[in-house]
C-alpha cells in the first residue's frame, strides 16, 4: 500500500520499529467508526512493522469480555476499547496504563481535546484512555414525516411534543414507527437511554445517602412515559433493539424520530440511508426542569496494565486518534465520516462545518451536559447516564434487565421499580455505601 503524504507525516523514524516487533491485540466495539479504523489500519502496520489483531465485538459482549480480562489480570488485549465510565474508575485501580507519552507529545496536542471529554477520560487530571470519538445524544427526526403530520421540530422540543410527534407520525400500515428507541438490557445499551431521560424527569438513581430512588414518582413517571412512547409509537420487538438494530431502522425509513447518540448523525446521512436527504437534528428533549435528556460519552482507546506491549499499544493510540487520522479518514470517505466529538479544531474546520449539518447540534449537546451536576436534585456521585462506581455496572445490567422485561409486556412498570429498588438497595448495602 502507497501512504499518503498525511500518513508518512503522521511517523517520525522514533515511532517506527522493526519488521520482527510485536503484534497488538485490540478489542474494539462493532460500531462504523470501528469497523472504518480497522480498514484503514494496514497503514499503521506498513509504517511501523506492528502487526494487529482484531477482536471487534458487539457493545455488550465487549464490555463482558474486558472488564472480566482486566479484573483479572489477564493480559489478552493490549488495546481495550473503553468508555468514560470505565476510565476513571479503571484507573483507581491502577488497572490502565497513564497516558503520559501523548500528553507530553506537541504534535498529539492534548489540549486540542475537548474539555468535557478528556475530563471524563482523566483522573487526577492524567490522560488514561485516548478519545477516538465524543457524543452526547439528540434528536433525530424525519423531516417529510414531520411535515406531514403537520408539525414543525423545535430546536429545543419538550418530551410532551416527542410523544405528541411519534403519535402522529407513526403509520402501522406503512411499517412505520414514530419513535425508536433503546429497549435492549445493558447498563451501556437501554439504561444509558432511560437513565438521561430520567434526569429530564427529575429522576436520579441514588439521594445523597446512597439510598436508591426507584420508589419516587420521578422514576415512575419516566418508566410510565418511556413505556407508553413505545407502546403507541415504537417498532415490534423493541426490547431487542440497541443502538444498532435503531440505527438500521432508521436508515430503513422505519423510523419518524429516534434519540440517541450524536455519533450516528454521519450514517444517517450517508449512502446506506434511505432517507439521508429527510434528516433533521434537535437536542435532546427536556421537561421544563433545567435538565435535557442528553449524555456524555466517549469510546475510547486504553492500555491495561496488563499488556507486554506497552509501547506499541500507545503507538498505535497515538495514530487512531490524532489529528492526521482525522485527515485520513475526510481524504478517504469525506469530512462528513471523520470521528466525531473528541477535537475542537474539528470543529473550527470549515470543510468540517460545511459537510456536517449536525457538527454544531452535536458540540452544543455534548457542551450542556455536566457530569458533575447530572441531575435536578443533588447526588453523590458523578456521570450523566451513569453512576461511576464500581458497582454501577452490575447494578445497572440488572435493572436494565427488569426494564426491558417490562417493555415486553413480561411485567408492569410498578413492579419493574419495585424490583429495581430492592435488588439495588441490597447491592448498595452489600457493597458497603449504606450503613
Amino acid at each position: 500500500m502507497k501512504l499518503t503524504p498525511i500518513l508518512v507525516g503522521a511517523f517520525s523514524l522514533a515511532l517506527a520499529v522493526s519488521a520482527s516487533a510485536q503484534t497488538l491485540t485490540i478489542a474494539t466495539v462493532n460500531n462504523d467508526d470501528m469497523i472504518r479504523m480497522q480498514g484503514l489500519s494496514p497503514a499503521f502496520t506498513e509504517a511501523t512493522g506492528i502487526a494487529l489483531n482484531w477482536v471487534v465485538l458487539e457493545e455488550n459482549t465487549l464490555r463482558q469480555n474486558v472488564t472480566t480480562d482486566i479484573a483479572t489480570n489477564g493480559g489478552q488485549y493490549d488495546v481495550m476499547t473503553i468508555g468514560t465510565y470505565e476510565a476513571p474508575t479503571w484507573a483507581k485501580q491502577n488497572w490502565l496504563v497513564p497516558l503520559d507519552g501523548l500528553s507530553a507529545d506537541p504534535a498529539y496536542d492534548v489540549n486540542d481535546l475537548l474539555p468535557p471529554i478528556r475530563g471524563g477520560l482523566s483522573l487526577d487530571g492524567k490522560l488514561y484512555a485516548a478519545p477516538f470519538y465524543g457524543e452526547s445524544s439528540m434528536v433525530y427526526y424525519r423531516k417529510d414525516l414531520m411535515e406531514k403530520a403537520g408539525l414543525t421540530m423545535p430546536d429545543a422540543p419538550t418530551w410532551e411534543f416527542i410523544g405528541q410527534a411519534a403519535r402522529a407520525m407513526t403509520d402501522r400500515a406503512a411499517d412505520v414507527s414514530g419513535i425508536c428507541l433503546r429497549g435492549k438490557a445493558g447498563w451501556g445499551e437501554n439504561m444509558a437511554f432511560i437513565t438521561a431521560m430520567s434526569n429530564s424527569f427529575g429522576a436520579r438513581w441514588f439521594d445523597e445517602n446512597w439510598q436508591p430512588q426507584f420508589n419516587t414518582p420521578e422514576w415512575k413517571n419516566t418508566l410510565d412515559t418511556y413505556l407508553s412512547l413505545m407502546a403507541d409509537a415504537g417498532p415490534p420487538g423493541a426490547s431487542s433493539n440497541g443502538y444498532n438494530e435503531n440505527m438500521t431502522l432508521f436508515q430503513q425509513g422505519k423510523c419518524g424520530m429516534w434519540i440517541d447518540a450524536t455519533v450516528a448523525a454521519s450514517a444517517l446521512i450517508g449512502p446506506n440511508s434511505t432517507v439521508a436527504d429527510q434528516v433533521g437534528f434537535a437536542l435532546a428533549p427536556d421537561n421544563g426542569l433545567g435538565k435535557r435528556g442528553n449524555w456524555l460519552w466517549a469510546w475510547a482507546l486504553a492500555i491495561p496494565a496488563s499488556s507486554q506491549n506497552k509501547e506499541a499499544a500507545e503507538k498505535f493510540l497515538n495514530w487512531a486518534t490524532n489529528k492526521d487520522y482525522l485527515a485520513t479518514v475526510a481524504a478517504k470517505d469525506g469530512w462528513a465520516s471523520v470521528p466525531p466529538g473528541t477535537r475542537a479544531s474539528l470543529y473550527a474546520n470549515p470543510e468540517y462545518q460545511a459537510a456536517a449539518p449536525f457538527a454544531k447540534m452535536t458540540l452544543d449537546s455534548i457542551n450542556s451536559a455536566d457530569p458533575t451536576k447530572p441531575t435536578v436534585k443533588p447526588v453523590p456521585y458523578t456521570g450523566v447516564q451513569f453512576v461511576a462506581i464500581p458497582e454501577f455496572a452490575g447494578i445497572a445490567t440488572n435493572v436494565g434487565q427488569l426494564f426491558s422485561a417490562a417493555l415486553a409486556g413480561q411485567m408492569s412498570a410498578d413492579d419493574a421499580l419495585a424490583q429495581a429498588q430492592e435488588s439495588t438497595l441490597r447491592d448498595m448495602t452489600r457493597a458497603g455505601y449504606i450503613k
